[in-house]
Formats: C-alpha cells, structure tokens, sequence
C-alpha cells in the first residue's frame, strides 16, 4: 500500500467500498477488478466486512431452510425475518460508510471480520 494516499487512490478506495455491498456480483466485481491490482485501505476495510455479511446471510438461509424442512412453523419464519431485517439494518450501516468514504465498523460483526480476513 502507499504510504500517502492521493486524491485518486481514495476515490478508488471509496469506489471498491461503494460496489462491494451491492450483491456478492458487486463484491466480486469490487476484489478482482477494481481491488486486486489498486489495493486501498478503504477498500480491504469494507470488502471484508460485505464478505463477512454474505457469508451471515447465506448461513442463515441455509438453517431457515433446514428449521423450515423440519418443522414448518410462521413463527420459525417470523424469526428467521426478523434476523434478516437485522442483517439489512448492517448492510445499511456498512453502506452508508462506504458512501461516506469512512472505516465506519458495522455493529456486533466489523472486528471480526477485520480478523477473519486480514489478507483481503
């Protein structure tokens, strides 16, 4: 990484930031061709945590699947639904600080991703 960002390498940063939270097309459009070769801080800092809020909701909708397999249930569902507006409330939060151009942490998940993913 550069040690003193210009003008270009933080609009880029805050370019890959703003494309990763728009589906995992958007994160991978925002690692391999804008990231991968232009690595900014901004970037790897909101890559990771998208990253880490797909993975949540992909989890989430596989054991959604398998409760609902077992046991179709509305309040199972209701649960499940409200965890997923709670996801959203994050996404909205993580995009919100990518628009900003900030390391804005996202609630109760933005050090661990940090952590889980420190080569991206």
């Amino acid at each position: 990484m550069e040690p003193n960002f210009n003008a270009q390498s933080t609009e880029d940063g805050k370019t890959v930031a703003v494309v990763s939270y728009i589906t995992i097309i958007g994160w991978l459009v925002s690692y391999f061709a804008l990231h991968k070769d232009k690595r900014t801080e901004l970037g790897s800092y909101h890559l990771r945590q998208t990253l880490l809020l797909f993975i949540i909701g992909f989890i989430l909708q596989i054991v959604q699947r398998i409760f609902l397999s077992v046991v179709p249930s509305l309040t199972i569902n209701l649960v499940f639904n409200i965890a997923y507006i709670g996801l959203f409330i994050l996404w909205i939060i993580g995009l919100i600080g990518a628009i900003q151009g900030v390391k804005k942490e996202i609630p109760l998940i933005g050090k661990q991703a940090q952590t889980m993913f420190p080569n991206i």
